[in-house]
Parts: C-alpha cells; sequence; structure tokens
C-alpha cells in the first residue's frame, strides 16, 4: 500500500473536484482495495487540528513514510521570496513542500498551476508564483531542473485546468503498484499527453475544410477565428470525454491549451491570432508554408454538406 499526502498551495481546488469525479478508477477504489493510503487531503481527512502539523513533522523526521507527494496549485514565493503570501501555521507552504518532496518517492504535480504555474502566474504575476519544477516552459521551478525523487524521477506533471479526472487516478494507481510511466519533454506522462485535443473532436471535417466560425454557437471550426488550441494542445480531453460524455470543443467551447505551460496565454482567448489568414500558432508538425497552400485548396474543395453545416445523413 502507497502512502499519501495531498498538499494544496496556491489552488482553486479545482483539481480536487476532478480528483472527486475520477471514476476510472475513482480515489475511494484505489483506497478500498488497499493500493492507497491517504495520509492527508484537505477536503477528505478528518484529521484534528494540528494533525497535518504533526503528520509533516513524523515524515520529515523519518518516522512516517511517503510514497507520493501530491501538489495541487501554484508555488507562492513571495513577498520577496519569502513564500509568506502562503503559510501553514507560520511556516511558508513552499518550505513544507521542498521538505515534503525531499522523503517522497514521487512528487506529482496536479494541475498546471503546480506544473508550470499556472494562472497565478499570469503577468503580472503579483504574487511570484512559479511551478514545482518548471517555470512556465523554462526548467527549474521551486526545486531544480536536476532534483529528483526517491524513486530517481523528475517531478511528473499532470498538467490541466483542472487535470483530467482519470488522468490523476490512473496515474497514483500506477505510481502505486511502481509501474512504469514514460515522461515526456515537459514530464507529462506520454499515456495521456501523446495526442493532440483536435484528435477525436468533432469540428475535424470542417477543421479540414476551412470551414469557420468568426461567432460562438456554430458548428464550424473554432479555431480559425476563436482562438481555439486544440490541434496544438497535448491532452486526452476528446479521447477520454469528461464524465465519459463531453469536451469543451464538443460543447462549442474553443480549447485553450490548458495542458501546456504557456496556459493561460497573455491576451484574447476567444480570438485566433494570425499573420495574414494563417493563425500564428499552427497544428503540431505543419509547417507555414504547406499550410497556407493547403488552407486555400481545402476551402475550395469544401462539399456543399460541409459549407452549409449540414449533419451527415
Amino acid at each position: 500500500m502507497a502512502t499519501l499526502l495531498w498538499l494544496q498551495t496556491g489552488a482553486c481546488s479545482g483539481d480536487t473536484m476532478s480528483l472527486l469525479n475520477a471514476d476510472s478508477p475513482s480515489i475511494e477504489s484505489l483506497m478500498r482495495k488497499g493500493s492507497i493510503e491517504l495520509l492527508w487531503h484537505p477536503s477528505l481527512s478528518d484529521t484534528p487540528p494540528g494533525g497535518l502539523g504533526k503528520l509533516i513533522a513524523a515524515i520529515e523526521a523519518g518516522t512516517q513514510a511517503l510514497d507520493i507527494l501530491c501538489v495541487e496549485g501554484s508555488l507562492i514565493t513571495g513577498p520577496f521570496g519569502t513564500g509568506m503570501f502562503d503559510s501553514y501555521r507560520g511556516r511558508p507552504k513552499i518550505q513544507i513542500a521542498e521538505a515534503l518532496a525531499r522523503r517522497a518517492r514521487y512528487v506529482v504535480a496536479v494541475g498546471t498551476c503546480s506544473a508550470f504555474g499556472g494562472i497565478p502566474a499570469a503577468p503580472p504575476n503579483p504574487t511570484d508564483c512559479t511551478g514545482l519544477q518548471f517555470d512556465h516552459e523554462q526548467p527549474g521551478g521551486l526545486l531544480p531542473p536536476e532534483w529528483r525523487s526517491g524513486a530517481g524521477l523528475p517531478v511528473i506533471n499532470l498538467a490541466g485546468c483542472p487535470t483530467h479526472p482519470t488522468t490523476i487516478t490512473r496515474s497514483l494507481a500506477m505510481l502505486a503498484q511502481d509501474l512504469p510511466l514514460e515522461l515526456d519533454f515537459l514530464n507529462r506522462p506520454r499515456l495521456f499527453f501523446s495526442t493532440t485535443v483536435h484528435q477525436g473532436c468533432t469540428r475535424n471535417e470542417y477543421h479540414e475544410y476551412d470551414v469557420e466560425e468568426t461567432v460562438p454557437g456554430g458548428r464550424g471550426c473554432m479555431y480559425f477565428n476563436l482562438g481555439c488550441q486544440g490541434p496544438s494542445t497535448l491532452a486526452n480531453c476528446n479521447s477520454e470525454l469528461w464524465n465519459g460524455r463531453s469536451s469543451k470543443p464538443r460543447a462549442g467551447v474553443p480549447c485553450f491549451g490548458c495542458t501546456s505551460p504557456g496556459f493561460p496565454r497573455d491576451g484574447d482567448l476567444f480570438r485566433t491570432e494570425k499573420i495574414g489568414a494563417v493563425p500564428v500558432t499552427l497544428p503540431l508538425g505543419v509547417s507555414r508554408a504547406h499550410y497556407m497552400a493547403y488552407k486555400n485548396l481545402a476551402h475550395a474543395a469544401a462539399p456543399l454538406r460541409v459549407k452549409n453545416r449540414e449533419m451527415e445523413p
């Protein structure tokens, strides 16, 4: 049985809500089956006041084993590097996170905030937030790039705003059994971050034929005008539907690229920045010259059914 402590720092609790919605597996099933022993979670534990402090002290002293440390939320280093904007009983949480990380076999950043900085670290970043081991796309956050956990791994970044429910619980289940998690260049598990949001999107045909929407509410592609970043964002939102039912693009909302280190981008999330008629950020693996030529041909070749946004017969 793997022991787990969930530390909440500069967070909105969105990833906790996602954790509680997971059902394949659920956090309850992992606990009932003996895969995980939950030492502490701010929303799930009934430890009396002061219990967390005693638990942290025991882990630091080495008398309580810690297999998995989950951190939810940005690491707040302000003011002036003290971390006192976010503290627990007079101790900066950044110090607590560092101390627990030194004892943990695995350290998991749950959510884009703890992975890369996220929304609290967006300009002008008034509380000097950073991620656990990345500062946006730059290696090195609260922990240096060379830091490794007891199992010899860097911080495992389960990015998302919030992270997909099954990404959280399946990752925890694998870590609890010491199964390998292959990581990508941003230390995200490839198992969940190897396909784009665009793959599986119900608007793909409109995208391929360059049938674009200019205002929300239509059935066409939202990439060209409404800021959708699905073609350049690695996430499982359309291959593993939220609550088994839907995703942002399927509900008519553009993908904001929330699993990426640059989220949220500094600007209008519902507008596509362009060079001429071509988006500045292209789909992954596509060159600008080829895309410009393809775009013009595709629009001319679009079937009338697609242009009229009709359902397939």
